[in-house]
């Protein structure tokens, strides 16, 4: 008999091993009938043969799932992140304009610098932020009035350097999503202080009863931009801080604290109105120009 060399000796008895080890995985399967193996291996069988081939679980195959997910989950979070963090450094120059960069003399500015810690925005875009808004190139801000279909109405807080181009973008974005121009919309709102809380610091009827004590006029029930339940304390714009202060004092914590433009009356609005509204408030936030929208929607309950 031909003698094997020893290095083909020892492959033909690794294959053994592997084939035989196989085999001893399979038998235990081959005792559940055909129709198992199939929905687990993928096994086709024709009738009347045994079962005999091997097919490569889908699971095993799915590595490119990672890269999925980052793709359609992260990217989307990091690009709304970015923006938000953009809209941040718009806020933070037009209060270095109007009341300068030292936030113990400039209390809007102060809050804004909160929430941006809150926000986890990066201290050095925080501060590029603050040393550009003195070298930035002369830049308008405006407040455009938009209605909506249902009759609702939205103010538009823009910073531009461009009017003219800046309210043709934003008047494709409406006309697009079904809205209009409204002069006389801000007449709707007015500009409030606002302090926000997490909803779960305490309960709605709770937190009535410690504006009451802080010194606050109302209490709304809201949600941030990643939808997590929240409580906006409402009070006088000169009254902001002592309120502030008050509620920190009464155990919340705090969010952020400044002033927003508050409606005097909201609408309700059907769901598919209320859709379609999301949507244009979207498109509008996507634009670079705008700081931030308000609206008098009411919330569904």
């Amino acid at each position: 008999m031909k003698r094997v060399p020893a290095h083909k000796a020892v492959l033909l008895e690794s294959i053994t091993i592997s084939v035989k080890g196989m085999a001893s995985a399979v038998r235990p399967l081959r005792a559940l009938g055909p129709r198992v193996l199939t929905a687990v291996w993928g096994i086709c069988p024709r009738p009347g043969h045994h079962v005999r081939a091997l097919h490569l679980c889908p699971s095993l195959c799915a590595g490119h799932n990672k890269w999925s997910k980052v793709r359609h989950i992260k990217g989307p979070k990091d690009e709304a992140r970015g923006r938000m963090f953009m809209k941040f450094a718009m806020m933070i120059k037009i209060a270095v304009k109007d009341g300068g960069a030292n936030p113990e003399l400039n209390l809007n500015l102060a809050h804004l610098l909160e929430q941006c810690r809150n926000k986890n925005m990066p201290k050095a875009s925080v501060e590029a932020a603050i040393k550009s808004a003195e070298k930035a190139k002369p830049a308008s801000q405006q407040m455009l009035e938009v209605r909506g279909a249902g009759g609702y109405l939205l103010l538009v807080e823009v910073l531009t350097d461009n009017n003219s181009r800046t309210s043709q973008d934003i008047k494709k974005i409406i006309n697009k999503h079904g809205a209009m121009w409204s002069e006389g919309a801000r007449h709707n709102f007015e500009k409030r202080g606002v302090v926000v809380v997490p909803a779960t610091d305490t309960s709605a009827e709770r937190a009535l009863e410690l504006a009451i004590e802080a010194g606050a006029e109302d209490v709304h029930e809201s949600e941030d931009e990643e939808e997590q339940a929240i409580l906006k304390f409402i009070c006088d714009t000169a009254e902001l801080r002592r309120v502030r202060a008050s509620l920190q004092q009464l155990g919340l914590h705090i969010v952020s604290a400044g002033q927003e433009f508050v409606p005097r009356r909201v609408l309700s609005l059907e769901e598919d109105q209320i859709n379609r509204a999301s949507t244009l408030i979207e498109a509008l936030n996507d634009c670079p120009e705008v700081i931030r929208v308000w609206d008098n929607i009411q919330a569904p309950s």
